[in-house]
């Protein structure tokens, strides 16, 4: 797994992640223990604290294909994830590759950024650009580690 400054479990203790049944191709968490099972919301959350937090991965085809034809049941989805006290969305892609229009929709790169913005705003949801599945897997193991050691809890093993 890639590391990024800020991002990646910490030493000082470990975490369970939990990882959706529906992930086709979960990430990996190299020495860090994962349970699968259906999760409510999200692809990915902690071990006791799913009420709290949940992250949503999309790879770039999935996410334009969730603003159009899978748009109601993504809405659905963005407000389940407003019920939490942190939910967001990891996109496996770049910026620049949505404005580029590099992936396979008629969706205009402009409907596809405008929607992401309105529902940045409209669900209070932070979304995260990493460029690439790797970096994806690095971001969400930092921002599950993150909320475990601010927020505390069952996950949070020493």
């Amino acid at each position: 797994m890639p590391t990024l400054p800020g991002a990646g479990p910490s030493t000082d203790m470990t975490m369970t992640i939990l990882i959706d049944s529906r992930e086709k191709i979960p990430y990996r968490f190299p020495g860090l223990p994962v349970t699968v099972a259906g999760l409510k919301v999200g692809d990915y959350s902690l071990v006791d604290q799913e009420h709290s937090i949940a992250i949503e991965r999309k790879t770039i085809d999935d996410l334009v294909a969730s603003l159009s034809s899978g748009r109601s049941r993504f809405e659905a989805e963005l407000e389940r994830g407003r019920e939490l006290d942190y939910f967001c969305l990891v996109i496996e892609s770049s910026i620049e590759a949505i404005l580029r229009g590099e992936y396979r929709s008629k969706m205009t790169p402009a409907a596809v950024l405008g929607s992401l913005l309105a529902f940045s705003v409209r669900y209070r949801l932070p979304i995260f650009f990493t460029g690439n599945r790797q970096y994806g897997e690095t971001v969400v193991c930092g921002l599950l580690d993150n909320f475990r050691k601010q927020r505390g809890g069952p996950s949070a093993h020493a």
